[in-house]
């Protein structure tokens, strides 16, 4: 299989590159600083994501979008990107997979409460969490994109340990046998390339947490 994967050399990114190399799958890493790759069987585009074009990425079967923006002044881009990504997919055979956020899951069964809503949630995470539910609220309206949209658990661990083992769930958020909502990024990395490779969840959200 051939994947893209946008934001290559990020946190996420560079662990989704590993996991899909160790699968023996075709990787082209989207970045804007191509020195930054050092592994000879990955392929390089070096474009920002707002000056890629379909011809960039059409070779491939699944384009990984794992763009992410974290200073106030950027937070708008989750919604713009996304956007931007989608509607150069429309109308294609090429899959959009997408690093996604765990505020916009629900966590009553009548769904209408988000986790971003509670009386808990970080008043410090909500900008990001806001723009990020809005990207995916207009990409769940979309059926011309073949796209699936993974949230993680609330609490998503950068250096934790690759198990992996993982759970996955649909809308709401999730707790595990701990009693935690938690899942590593490697893990993640895990579940988003089965995903690539099953394609089970075309036009649909689900998310994972550890064991």
């Amino acid at each position: 299989m051939k994947i893209a994967i946008i934001g290559a050399t990020g946190k996420q990114g560079s662990l989704l590159v590993k996991e899909a190399l160790r699968r023996g799958h075709e990787v082209t890493a989207v970045v804007r600083d191509g020195g930054k790759i050092s592994d000879p069987k990955v392929k390089i585009v070096e474009k920002d994501l707002f000056d890629l074009n379909y011809d960039d990425i059409k070779a491939n079967d699944v384009v990984i979008d794992a763009f992410g923006a974290w200073t106030p002044e950027t937070l708008d881009l989750h919604q713009t990107s996304l956007k931007y990504l989608a509607d150069m997919l429309s109308g294609k055979p090429n899959r959009l997979l997408v690093v996604g956020g765990a505020g916009s899951l629900y966590v009553n069964p009548e769904h209408t409460i988000r986790v971003m809503d509670t009386p808990d949630f970080p008043d410090s995470v909500k900008p990001l969490a806001s723009n990020m539910g809005k990207a995916f609220d207009a990409l769940k309206t979309r059926t011309d994109v073949r796209w699936t949209y993974i949230s993680p658990s609330a609490n998503f661990v950068a250096d934790a340990e690759r198990t992996g083992k993982y759970v996955s769930g649909g809308e709401e958020l999730m707790i595990n046998s701990k009693g935690e909502s938690k899942i590593s990024y490697a893990d993640y990395a895990i579940a988003m390339i089965d995903e690539a490779e099953s394609g089970k969840h075309i036009n649909t959200r689900f998310t994972v947490v550890s064991e």
